[in-house]
């Protein structure tokens, strides 16, 4: 059984997604927030999940705070930590710390598109399609290894939102579908960061909204 813990800062509909998924050998050891309010952590006790809360706020640098995060999250034995809408931006202390097994969900194509605001810049590129990828995290922000994405098309005259809801649907198949990878041990990571993914199908790894 592998222990997943998932990092959250708001109502945490990945997690969710990852929650009721019920992945065959993954066990949710914990929600971690950074933010007290967050209503996934509620949803996530309600279920009998153990949750912990790090508010940000309270430390004086970043590095201070990821230390503390990495105390919090190790008490749980990880084998997978998962960035379920995580609005941190992490050092790279704590990023080569995990290295391996800290994934997140991007909601763009990459190497299209990291940051913020991607489904605008999406519309205002003229893209034909947008999505979403999970990756390996490194320090470098949204450049690490790609593990999987989902793809949807961009309609005429779509708004930001409408983008925006489509490509959230089709995080909430892909997310649960690399996280069971894990769970089943068909992700090998080598010693430089890269991911085999020779045990998953290539058509696995590519998610494609009817």
């Amino acid at each position: 059984m592998k222990n997943i813990v998932i990092l959250i800062s708001g109502r945490g509909s990945n997690m969710q997604a990852i929650v009721n998924a019920r992945i065959p050998g993954a066990r949710i050891a914990a929600v971690v927030s950074n933010r007290p309010d967050a209503a996934g952590l509620a949803w996530a006790a309600e279920r009998g999940i153990e949750t912990a809360v790090l508010d940000h706020k309270r430390f004086d640098s970043r590095d201070a705070f990821d230390t503390a995060l990495i105390e919090t999250i190790d008490r749980y034995q990880p084998d997978l930590v998962v960035l379920a809408g995580f609005m941190r931006i992490l050092t790279a202390g704590f990023t080569g710390h995990y290295a391996g097994r800290l994934i997140n969900i991007h909601p763009s194509l990459l190497p299209a598109f990291p940051g913020l605001h991607t489904h605008r810049r999406a519309i205002d590129e003229g893209c034909l399609i947008a999505g979403c990828t999970v990756h390996l995290v490194t320090a470098e922000l949204d450049h690490g290894p790609i593990l999987a994405q989902g793809v949807v098309r961009v309609l005429p005259g779509d708004s930001e939102d409408a983008l925006a809801a489509r490509v959230l649907t089709l995080e909430h198949v892909l997310y649960p579908r690399v996280v069971s990878w894990f769970a089943a041990g068909r992700v090998a990571v080598g010693a430089d960061g890269s991911a085999d993914l020779s045990a998953v199908d290539a058509a696995e790894r590519l998610l494609v909204a009817d």
